[in-house]
């Protein structure tokens, strides 16, 4: 969320901020919606003081034994607080609105975000490992000989519809397998806490994370108001929500692996074969809580932490920075990973990194003390994923597919095999 303060003594840079993400006109009616609501508080104000000063004035006349002065004066104390509480209501209506204009504002890009409408503006920064040649044509992550015994999406549709998958043998233990690998390595290497957390939260921790109110859509309500997870990022950052925290306490930096659940709403027709986008899916993700100061470093330090999971696995990937066109609505700066899938002989999305500032830390009224004095400051907000399992699954088994539809498996997931390198052509661990 935004601070009113500063859009009242900058609209200017405000509306520019907005400009690049293809919004105008959004600081006149905050700004207008903020001078009606400071307007009738003052009017309140006003009634209320002269409903004050009346009634010591109604107290004096009746003390002194003027009748018709005290009825006079009852009677405008009367008017005076019904006019008090009519333009508190209306203060109160206009607060209503004017926050929920403000939880509807997108974050304002940082000023090196380069400018574009959509993906094709994002600006590749980094690429790691080469695309492997193969002496056959690759197929995609579900045609492969392998792993089809243990890829069954007809009986997941059977169970509960389309975008869903079973499954089972030699591809879920390499699933696990990747996820456990996942967190080793940011807790063992990478300094991150290992924390568990609910997948089903109250809707102001859906607000805190900007889910809520503009992606009710993306995300699953149950009957009885708790909302499913779309990814930790919710849990672990709400985590701290109204809390104020010693500045010696931070950085946090915490990572989760949860089962996670989207409606995708806006993809209709958009990889619908295989699991690449999935209603129930897993992630390892990563939240940092620490100082706005410190924030960027933070964000290069999370990217790192999620590059090396793709380097270790030897996944050629590229690195790219969203344009303000193609920016998830709480970031100030993302960091894309897209993985080779030799499959689709293309780079796909397999970890968002996003700064998001001191955005959501107002949505949540999370702050920090600083350690040499004055008054608590928001604290700065990052999340990522380290990575998506689902889609790591997808990039490990394409880029290891052989031509007899066996699956060579990074060295790094032996040891939570069993000590097993491969998924035999039929389907089993050898």
């Amino acid at each position: 969320m935004h601070d009113i303060r500063a859009i009242r003594e900058n609209p200017a840079a405000f509306e520019a901020a907005l400009s690049r993400r293809g919004l105008s006109g959004v600081a006149a009616q905050v700004l207008g919606l903020d001078e009606s609501r400071r307007a009738r508080i003052l009017a309140s104000e006003t009634a209320q003081a002269a409903q004050n000063a009346a009634s010591k004035e109604a107290g004096a006349a009746k003390s002194r034994g003027d009748e018709a002065e005290f009825n006079r004066l009852r009677g405008f104390v009367t008017e005076k607080k019904a006019e008090t509480a009519a333009l508190a209501a209306e203060a109160e209506a206009l607060d209503t609105e004017l926050r929920a204009l403000l939880m509807g504002i997108p974050n304002l890009p940082l000023d090196d975000i380069p400018d574009g409408k959509d993906e094709e503006d994002n600006v590749e920064i980094r690429r790691w490992g080469s695309p492997r040649n193969f002496d056959f044509t690759p197929v995609e992550h579900f045609d492969i000989a392998g792993v089809k015994p243990g890829m069954d999406f007809e009986t997941a549709a059977k169970l509960s519809g389309s975008r869903f998958v079973v499954l089972k043998g030699a591809v879920i233990r390499v699933h696990r397998a990747l996820a456990q690998f996942m967190l080793d390595t940011h807790i063992e290497e990478h300094g991150l806490t290992e924390t568990w957390t609910p997948v089903l939260v109250k809707e102001e921790a859906m607000y805190g994370t900007n889910q809520l109110p503009k992606f009710a859509e993306d995300s699953y309500q149950t009957t009885n108001g708790w909302w499913l997870i779309p990814t930790s990022e919710v849990t672990l950052t709400n985590s701290v929500a109204g809390d104020t925290l010693d500045e010696s306490a931070l950085p946090i930096r915490m990572t989760a692996h949860t089962q996670c659940f989207r409606s995708e709403a806006g993809s209709a027709g958009k990889d619908t074969s295989g699991m690449l986008r999935q209603h129930q899916f897993e992630k390892v993700e990563m939240v940092t809580i620490c100082t706005p100061e410190t924030a960027l470093a933070e964000h290069e330090r999370m990217t790192n932490c999620a590059q090396a999971i793709l380097e270790k696995l030897g996944i050629p990937y590229r690195t790219i920075v969203l344009c303000t066109g193609d920016m998830g609505f709480g970031a100030q700066k993302t960091h894309d990973l897209e993985a080779w899938l030799p499959g689709q002989n293309k780079y796909r999305e397999i970890s968002s990194v996003s700064t998001c500032g001191q955005f959501q830390a107002r949505r949540m009224n999370a702050r920090f003390r600083p350690t040499g004095g004055g008054k608590p400051e928001f604290v700065a907000t990052l999340n990522g994923s380290g990575l998506a399992v689902g889609r790591c699954l997808i990039a490990v088994l394409e880029n290891g597919q052989q031509a007899d539809g066996s699956v060579d498996l990074p060295a790094v997931l032996h040891p939570y095999l069993g000590g097993k390198t491969r998924i035999a052509a039929n389907g089993t661990l050898a």
